[in-house]
Formats: C-alpha cells, structure tokens, sequence
C-alpha cells in the first residue's frame, strides 16, 4: 500500500475521488443555515451530517486503497492491450532513430523484413531507397513508393518528438527492441515507418490503364506518286499489298482499322500494345517501305498515335497533332503524343521529294488572300539571318508589293554572307527606307490588321522577336526545317515542306502562282538565288528537280552568277581559320568527323563553322561531321550529312533540329570539349539504340 500512496493522481481523477469530502462542507454549511432559522431542526439535521461524514471517512479511509489499486490495474491491462494492438498490428509499422537504425517493429513488418538484425543495423540494408537523406527533416510526411520481393509498398516516413524516449518507465514495460550500437543525438526525436501493400492496387491500375484505348491515324505519304511509278496493271497489286501490310500488322495487335480515304486510315488498338509498337519502333515503316513490284519510288507511310486517358476525343486530337508533326517533319516515321511528351520513330531516310506542285499553287493563292485582307505585311525570319532567312523575306516582300500592300523586313544581327546582299536593298532608291526594321520598330507597326510572315523557321524560341508572335493575330509560316514539338500556335496558314531545298525555293515555287504580273528585280532573284545556293551547298545537297526549276525560274529574273560568287569570297583569315580547323579534326569511331572551328575572329562565326562542316563530308568514310563554334557565351554545333546518317535526330537529342543531312544545335553553359563529349554519348546511344 505504501506504494500506492507514492501514486501521483491526475488532478481530473483526484478532484472525482475526493467529491464526498468536498460535499461534507456543503452539509456542513446547509445545518448552519437550518439551524439559524430553527435550532431544534438544525441540530437534527446536523446530526445527520456527522453521521454521513463518518460513514464518508470510514469508506474513503477503506475503499480509497482499492479503488487505486483498480485504477492502475486497469491502466496497466489497458497498457498491455494497446501494446499487444500494436504488436500484431496488420499493419507493418516500424519505430526508427533520425539515423535509420531499427528500433521497433511490429510483427508484420518483422515478417516483411525477415532479416531483423540487417535492419537494426540500418534500415538501408533491407530497402535501399530509405537512405538518411530522403528522411524528413521537419513535420512533413515523405512518401514513396517501393518494390519488395516483387510487392509494390507505399512507404510513409513521419517524424515525431517523444520526451525521455530511452528513460521512459513505460516504454522499458513494454520490451521494445535493445538500442543498437549508434543512438541518434537527438533521443527525443522518432522516425515512425508504415508500410502500406499497394501490389493489387497498382496491379488493377495497370490493367485498367493497358485496356484504355488508344487511336491512331496513318497516312500514306506518296500513294500517288509511287502508283505512277508502276505499269498500270500492277496497280492494284501494289495497291493490294500495302493495304495487306497494314491490316495484317493491326490485326497481330488485336487492333481495327477503317479506311478514311484511299491513302488514309485510322487505326484503334489497346494500350498495352503501344510498347510493342515502341519497343520494335513501328517495324510497320520498314515493312511497308520494302514493298517492292517494280516501284520505282519506295512506299512510305506516317503514323500519328494519340494518347489522352481521360478522353478519347482529347486522344484523337492528339493523334490528329501527332499525323501533322509527322508529316511536317518529312514523312516516314511515327510520333507518340501524349499529354507531356513527344516521342518520334523512324524518319532516320533522307525525305524524297515530291514532284507535283499542287500544294505550293494551294498555299500560294491562301496567301494571296491572306495579304489582300490586310493593310500591313511584316516579315520575320529567324535570329542571326542567314541568306536563305534574307532571300526568303524578300521574296515574299515582292509578293506584297506587288498586292499594293506595305511590307517590311525584321531584321537584328546578320551574319558577314547577309550584310552585302542587304546593304544592295539599302543603297538602292527605290526601295523605302522602313524597308527594313528593328525589332522594336516592328512592335509598333504590328496590330491587328498586320500579317506576320515567318519564313525559314518554325520555333517560336528562335525567331527573330519572338514577342511579334504574340501581338499578331495573323500569322504564317512557310519553312523548310522539320517540325518539333516547339511549335509556333495559331498559325492561319502553315507551309512545312521538310523536302525543299531552301526556303527561297518554296517562296520561288509561290511567286509563281501568285499574280501572272509579278516579275522579281534582279537584285530580289539574286538574293532569293544566293539563298538557295548556300543552303544546297553550291547545289550540292538536298537538290532536287524541283530545286532546279526554281532556280531556273530565277535565273530567268537575271540573276548574275558571277556577282554572287564574288559577294561570297572569303578573306585570307576565313580561309586560314578553316584550314586550321579542318586540320585539327577528330574522327570518332571510324566515321564521325569532329573538330572546333576558333572564328572568334571573324565576323560570322557560325557560318564559317558550317563551311567547315560541309568540307568535311569530302573525307572519304566519313559518315557525319560536327563542328563546334563558340559565339556569344554559346556553342554552336554545325551538323552534316550525306545519306547514311539522319544528323537531324542527333541534334534534336541535344535540342537542335534542321534537315537530314543539314542540322544544328546551340548549347549554353557548355565548353566546346564538353559539347563534344554530349554529342559523342548521343551517338554512342543511338548506335545501341540502332536509330544509327
């Protein structure tokens, strides 16, 4: 009993057992006040009270030990209950020190873990993922998910304070597991670990996302073209057998296909198939593109795949995003579209021109329309213009003219081949002074009765002013370069020929159908020729019949070839800064040519790297070359090909892009020799990848 008397009670519980004392004064005070008013019927009623405060001392006096006695009794067993609850707990649950060491664990967890001693060592030690970094620092839960002997386990981490953990009478009662060796600084702090088995959760969800439906479209990129490349008896056949194709690789996919129109269809299949689809990367291209009956021209096909689980209507628009990406970026591939990324199969040939013109007469009286609605035509070409981005500008700035419409060119830095072409514009009379514009004079002109032309890009980033693409309303676009995901929104009309030499090529191909009265100056068609000519190369690469109509369409403009070559002639320091460069080159693995090009000196460094690249592809077995300019706290890598390399998906790796056999890319914050160390792991991985 002794001990008992050391208890110290709760104020609530010793305030509920001393209430008889605290009553008795009450009683007390209740005679007083009866025996003022009546002294015979106070001292009764006193009498009463004494006897009702001893029989209140003798039970209090007695009971008080017993009922103690109970209260612990009950508190201990209440005690044990909770600690057995938590020991076979069906959820695992862990009690661990700020260091990761094991210091609890309820019979679940330890039938997780199996090897308890591995984790009293450190819990690291049975779940890798639970390192001291991601434990929580303040009263913020972590959560992760983590597989365990193939189950899938949500993990909690919460942290707690408990005071005088380790000298606790209580917790020593309930036998917890010893201390290790290492006990963290801080005692007082907890870790307490639950587990949560999500293996059937996530495993429903996985079915469900697998049998979602997913719609794709597939186009037929040269049914015309390829039909007129056989006799006419075997049409039908060749007809035949692409269709076989297709439907035979949907049907291995338990998918349904509809034709839309004779070169179109739309294709539905589960998801579960698109990482078969991915995994072989659309072995469908390959195998359409070997048919062969006498074709001349080999077949290709573009498929776009929408994936949206939410909506399938969302889904078929992405599907409808994706076929014009494809087919933007030259045809022959397919491209994955999902909510937050896009993914590209294929396209690694070189695109083949299309022979018909039917398209460029198409957009050529669109924009004709576009421009007579208007009161104001503004062109923009890419940053630091190029000839091609010059040429181009100008030609649609003819086209304007020759509407009756005001025109003018954007314009910032140009490169060194630009300058002398512009400054023809600018010393000639009779072109107006505002011909030309800043970019700042541009924004103010620009309103809703402008029409933004964008030539010879398609990134909204690499523009000239990007912020005229948002104060315009009217914008068009007409490039040569293949489409990525960045791409300019709201466009009225988009003309991306990934198969045309230049973009002065496309703009010739428009002046044409535009008025039977337009006639180019000669200084126009010069610098429209000039731009073609640096773009091929000196008609070198990506020509083809269409090229040459083009240019002979110009030359019949009288252009002079002579005063063209003379205004690209290089200095003596130009031509010693290539040598040197080419000198100093790296072949990577037997047949990726590599070298920096130090044209800080010069006026127009990246054009100079770029003749490097292409004078690079003269080596014999060499398959791609790269060369890498720093200007401006940038590094420019100039990307060539000829056939067998697609240098177009090896810049788009490093977020570049550009032609199949003419790409680009600018990395920031990079040295030339790490530049060139990314774009040796590009290639190392598409080799692996067999996308090379």
């Amino acid at each position: 009993m002794k001990k008992i008397k050391k208890v110290k009670l709760s104020p609530l519980l010793s305030q509920y057992l001393n209430w008889p004392m605290i009553l008795s004064v009450w009683l007390l005070m209740m005679a007083g006040a009866v025996f003022v008013i009546n002294h015979d019927a106070g001292i009764v009623c006193a009498a009463f009270v004494f006897v009702y405060i001893v029989i209140v001392f003798i039970i209090y006096g007695i009971k008080r030990y017993r009922i103690l006695s109970g209260i612990l009794e009950y508190a201990a067993a209440y005690g044990q209950v909770q600690k057995q609850f938590l020991k076979e707990l069906f959820l695992p649950y862990a009690v661990l020190d700020t260091h990761g060491h094991m210091l609890w664990g309820n019979d679940e967890f330890r039938q997780i873990i199996e090897n308890v001693k591995a984790a009293k060592r450190n819990i690291s030690n049975i779940f890798p993922e639970l390192k001291q970094e991601i434990f929580p620092k303040d009263q913020m839960d972590v959560e992760l998910s983590l597989v365990f002997k193939e189950r899938t386990y949500r993990v909690i981490i919460r942290r707690i304070q408990a005071v005088e953990f380790y000298h606790s009478a209580q917790l020593k009662n309930m036998q917890l597991l010893q201390a290790p060796p290492k006990i963290s600084e801080d005692l007082n702090t907890l870790l307490v670990l639950c587990l949560y088995d999500v293996t059937e959760i996530m495993e429903c969800k996985r079915q469900i996302q697998e049998e979602r439906m997913v719609v794709g479209l597939l186009y037929i990129d040269n049914y015309e073209e390829s039909l007129e490349s056989v006799d006419e008896v075997r049409r039908s056949l060749l007809s035949a057998l692409i269709e076989r194709k297709i439907n035979k690789y949907m049907q291995n996919l338990d998918g349904i296909i509809k034709k839309l129109e004779k070169d179109k269809y739309i294709v539905i299949f589960k998801q579960k198939y698109l990482a078969q689809m991915q995994e072989n990367r659309f072995s469908l291209l390959e195998e359409v593109r070997s048919i062969n009956i006498g074709n001349e021209i080999a077949i290709t096909i573009s498929i776009g795949i929408g994936v949206y689980e939410e909506s399938y209507l969302r889904a078929y628009e992405y599907a409808r995003a994706a076929i014009d990406l494809a087919l933007g970026r030259g045809g022959d591939q397919a491209v994955v579209k999902a909510e937050d990324k896009i993914q590209y199969y294929g396209g690694t040939n070189i695109t083949v021109e299309k022979t018909t013109r039917v398209k460029a007469r198409v957009k050529a009286h669109a924009l004709k329309e576009l421009i007579t609605a208007k009161d104001r035509v503004v062109i923009m070409g890419h940053s630091i213009a190029d000839v091609d981005s010059f040429g181009s500008a100008v030609g649609i700035y003819r086209i304007s003219k020759t509407l009756g419409k005001k025109a003018h060119i954007v314009l910032g830095d140009v490169t060194s081949s630009v300058r002398p072409i512009m400054n023809w514009f600018r010393e000639d009379h009779e072109y107006e002074d505002d011909m030309i514009l800043d970019d700042e004079q541009a924004m103010e002109l620009v309103d809703d009765n402008t029409l933004l032309v964008v030539v010879d890009v398609n990134r909204p980033s690499y523009t000239q002013c990007p912020r005229l693409l948002e104060q315009a309303r009217t914008i068009v676009i007409l490039d040569h370069h293949r489409k990525t995901e960045e791409a300019i929104e709201n466009a009225v009309l988009s003309y991306i020929e990934p198969y045309a030499s230049s973009a002065c090529e496309m703009v010739a191909e428009i002046l044409q159908y535009v008025d039977e009265g337009l006639r180019l100056r000669v200084a126009e068609a010069e610098a429209m020729y000039a731009g073609m000519m640096i773009d091929t190369n000196n008609f070198y690469t990506k020509t083809g019949v269409r090229t040459f109509e083009a240019a002979a369409f110009l030359r019949r403009n009288g252009v002079d070839i002579t005063k063209i070559r003379k205004t690209f002639r290089q200095d003596m320091e130009e031509y010693r800064i290539r040598a040197a460069s080419i000198q100093k080159t790296e072949i990577f693995m037997e047949q990726f040519a590599m070298s920096d090009c130090d044209a800080k000196s010069v006026n127009s460094p990246t054009v100079l790297g770029a003749q490097v690249a292409n004078e690079l592809m003269d080596i014999d077995k060499i398959k791609a070359s790269f060369v890498f300019t720093e200007y401006n706290g940038k590094i420019y890598i100039s990307a060539r090909s000829i056939d067998e390399v697609n240098v177009q998906l090896v810049m788009e790796k490093l977020g570049g892009g550009g032609h199949a056999s003419v790409a680009g890319a600018q990395l920031k914050g990079y040295s030339a020799r790490e530049a060139r160390d990314q774009v040796k792991a590009v290639l190392v991985k598409m080799i692996e990848d067999k996308e090379i």
